[in-house]
């Protein structure tokens, strides 16, 4: 356990990446530097590309203008980047010498910020949250018992409690042996990796009725925690536990992932939602206008004649207040974020914040428990629930000509094709549990339908 008693920003804002990756020369970093190269890398994985069809509010939506989970992340990362710069600014204000010690700008604190929110869903499985709970069913169900029988307390907690923000740092972190000899994942930077880590704590033990924001769920799985240690340790981030678990006061910056987070979908996945005719555009315009104080019956300056755009224009100045509002609650707490006191979402301390709580309610009432998408919902944990089955039972017994050909299905990097030394069994589980969790909802269907012989391939 650390001896520190306050976290810095020196240690806290630092380039390093996995050894043996070239950091920048100082001329290089004044034009790229290495927190907007972090933010490119996510960009151009093939993980975030696939959150073009993953759901954020309605599941396989048909309407072209329905977030998925790709332009939900985009929309954080520029939310969160607006964080980030009006927190910096005022950090290296109050702390002068940190802008000549580690060439650090209010930019840079921008680039970590909208890098760490453009990733913040990046491992979410099929079917959103939905998804999350598939998992953990099947993993809690008798017919996963016989794979979990070897595995350690904590590691069968992984599964049973399956989480996307775990599985995300294993994404951002992970290289498969198959497809490359350099360890380290997108290899970002520790800062960066930090920032994303909303929950630095492993799945055990778990802590029910906790009221801090950063210990409601976890963020790695045993396969990476020995990374997140490192990571930890090399930022001087506060250990909350002197047992020997993983377990870490959250690096400042991810409260503003968590506020960035927040911000847009309660806004944003209420607009769709009004969008879709779910909740009635009188009330939704009610509420919007309650959030900015504008009195009942008052008109704007400028004239709508779509309804759409008025809730539109409605949430831009929302967003604009709430950034504002949720960076001065930051800076006002600074001194206790960096001590390790402080432990809330940003959003519970907005002035509004009744009114956000009316609007999440209404959501989840009028939205995500809408029909279609409890349908979609329960039809995903018969589609996760089956694959898991089908896959990991080719896995663990692939003497049958059927699981012969399940193995030839699964891609070289799920099993480890080119290792010498074959995975224990809770990585092979795990290996799986990407593979299928790594699918888009369109892709998990149509191959669920395949394997179950309800559609075969075209041309057949």
């Amino acid at each position: 356990m650390s001896n520190i008693t306050q976290m810095n920003w020196e240690k806290l804002l630092s380039r390093k990446r996995y050894e043996g990756q070239q950091s920048l020369s100082e001329s290089e970093e004044m034009v790229r530097g290495e927190f907007q190269r972090d933010y490119d890398r996510i960009v151009f994985s093939s993980a975030f590309r696939r959150l073009q069809n993953k759901t954020q509010v309605m599941p396989l939506p048909e309407s072209d203008f329905v977030h998925t989970r790709l332009t939900h992340s985009l929309e954080t990362s520029c939310v969160g980047r607006s964080l980030g710069r009006i927190v910096g600014k005022k950090i290296l204000e109050k702390y002068p010498g940190l802008e000549k010690s580690n060439l650090i700008n209010e930019a840079n604190f921008g680039d970590i910020v909208a890098a760490a929110c453009l990733a913040h869903d990046i491992g979410n499985p099929p079917f959103g949250h939905s998804g999350e709970d598939a998992i953990s069913a099947f993993f809690q169900g008798p017919e996963a018992s016989v794979f979990l029988q070897n595995l350690t307390d904590t590691q069968q907690a992984d599964l049973q409690n399956f989480e996307g923000n775990a599985a995300g740092f294993r994404i951002l972190t992970h290289t498969y042996p198959a497809q490359c000899s350099l360890p380290g994942g997108l290899s970002l930077t520790y800062t960066t990796l930090a920032t994303f880590t909303k929950y630095p704590k492993e799945s055990l033990p778990k802590i029910p009725d906790t009221k801090n924001t950063s210990e409601k769920k976890y963020g790695f799985f045993q396969s990476e925690k020995i990374w997140f240690k490192t990571i930890a340790d090399e930022l001087g981030l506060l250990s909350k536990t002197q047992t020997g678990e993983i377990f870490y006061h959250r690096h400042p910056l991810a409260f503003l992932v968590e506020a960035a987070d927040d911000i847009c979908y309660r806004i944003i996945d209420f607009e769709d939602g009004c969008r879709l005719g779910l909740i009635p555009k009188d009330t939704a315009e009610n509420l919007l206008k309650a959030i900015l104080e504008m009195p009942e019956g008052k008109k704007s300056r400028l004239e709508f004649y779509d309804w759409r755009e008025q809730i539109g224009f409605l949430r831009a100045k929302i967003i604009s207040k709430l950034i504002a509002e949720t960076a001065e609650i930051f800076l006002a707490n600074e001194t206790e974020i960096l001590a390790g006191t402080y432990d809330n979402p940003l959003i519970s301390e907005v002035s509004s914040k009744t009114i956000l709580n009316q609007i999440k309610k209404l959501s989840i009432e009028s939205i995500y428990k809408n029909r279609a998408v409890l349908e979609i919902e329960a039809a995903g944990f018969e589609v996760l629930g089956g694959l898991l089955d089908i896959f990991l039972n080719a896995v663990f017994k692939p003497q049958s000509r059927r699981h012969q050909k399940i193995l030839d299905l699964i891609p070289d990097q799920y099993l480890d094709m080119n290792r010498q030394v074959h995975p224990d069994e809770y990585e092979r589980i795990l290996q799986i549990t990407d593979f299928i969790s790594g699918l888009t909802d369109q892709a998990a269907i149509n191959l669920y339908r395949k394997l179950k012989g309800i559609s075969l391939p075209k041309g057949y």
